[in-house]
């Protein structure tokens, strides 16, 4: 069985959306957290199983009759994800996965100013200790992400975000039909990716000319004081951890972690990769 973890969240559906393009639903199976989530999945011909990281007991029935196992990496700020991860990537090799894949980031290092990627980069060294193929796919950092500052840039006509540096955004499709690949085709990718990005890197000055092109209004950029930012977001709804660690992300880009593309995830899905301005479209037009 091909095993997608996380097969109800946005990265984690995508990519068994497109393993069932290429492989039988019968070979696919899920685990995840809510089996109500995934009763379409059932639906569709896949095996749905419940599964916790933070519960390991119940990934050994989860992850039975593994022969692949794509662990989607926990979605959980702090120390919790490092032991979580480890826990999915040690129930997969006790289920006789022959290899195992995990979402990683393109900057994954112990020394970021950004947290996630000490963890990424703490759980690659957990996976190359198994002694088993692995893929740690070094994803892009997703362009969704871009929707929590855009916020109400294109009615104010100004988009307030703290200093920061150029970030090679990537969409979730690009990445989930990466992954969705090296899990049907072993061999695919392997070991630890190269950087897995869209081919151009762009700040916020970037971002906010994108917005003005789209709507058809000037959208300026204004450089926010990181402690005035801070308070302004918490104004508006943020709680205080949770803008503590959005700075994380700018200071990180201001040191250039984010700065870097490479063509590896083109020329594994054989196409363009999808570029910033259709992403920010996207978004202005969902409701």
């Amino acid at each position: 069985m091909l095993i997608v973890t996380g097969a109800t969240g946005r990265l984690g559906s995508l990519i068994v959306d497109r393993l069932l393009e290429w492989v039988p639903a019968d070979r696919i199976a899920v685990s995840v957290r809510d089996l109500g989530k995934a009763a379409g999945l059932a639906e569709r011909g896949v095996r749905v199983r419940a599964g916790d990281f933070t519960e390991p007991g119940t990934l050994k029935h989860a992850f039975e009759d593994a022969e692949r196992v794509l662990v989607v990496s926990a979605g959980i700020r702090g120390g919790g994800a490092l032991t979580a991860n480890i826990a999915a990537i040690d129930a997969a090799r006790e289920a006789g996965a022959q290899r195992i894949l995990y979402t990683s980031h393109q900057a994954a290092s112990p020394l970021s100013l950004f947290p996630p990627q000490k963890v990424h980069a703490a759980t690659e060294e957990h996976l190359e200790r198994q002694g088993i193929p692995y893929t740690a796919l070094r994803n892009g950092f997703y362009a969704s992400t871009l929707g929590y500052y855009i916020g109400a840039a294109p009615e104010t006509g100004t988009l307030a975000v703290p200093e920061d540096g150029p970030v090679s955004w990537t969409a979730h499709e690009d990445l989930a039909e990466a992954a969705a690949l090296a899990l049907a085709e072993d061999g695919a990718l392997d070991g630890i990716t190269p950087p897995l990005t869209a081919p151009r890197t762009l700040d916020f000055a970037d971002v906010a000319e994108i917005l003005g092109r789209l709507t058809g209004r000037t959208i300026t950029r204004v450089v926010m004081d990181d402690e005035e930012w801070i308070s302004a977001a918490v104004a508006g709804g943020m709680p205080r951890p949770a803008a503590e660690f959005s700075l994380t992300m700018f200071a990180a880009s201001r040191k250039g972690e984010f700065d870097v593309t490479d063509s590896k995830l083109e020329a594994t899905i054989g196409r363009p990769a999808k570029t910033v301005e259709e992403v920010v479209e996207a978004m202005l037009r969902s409701p």
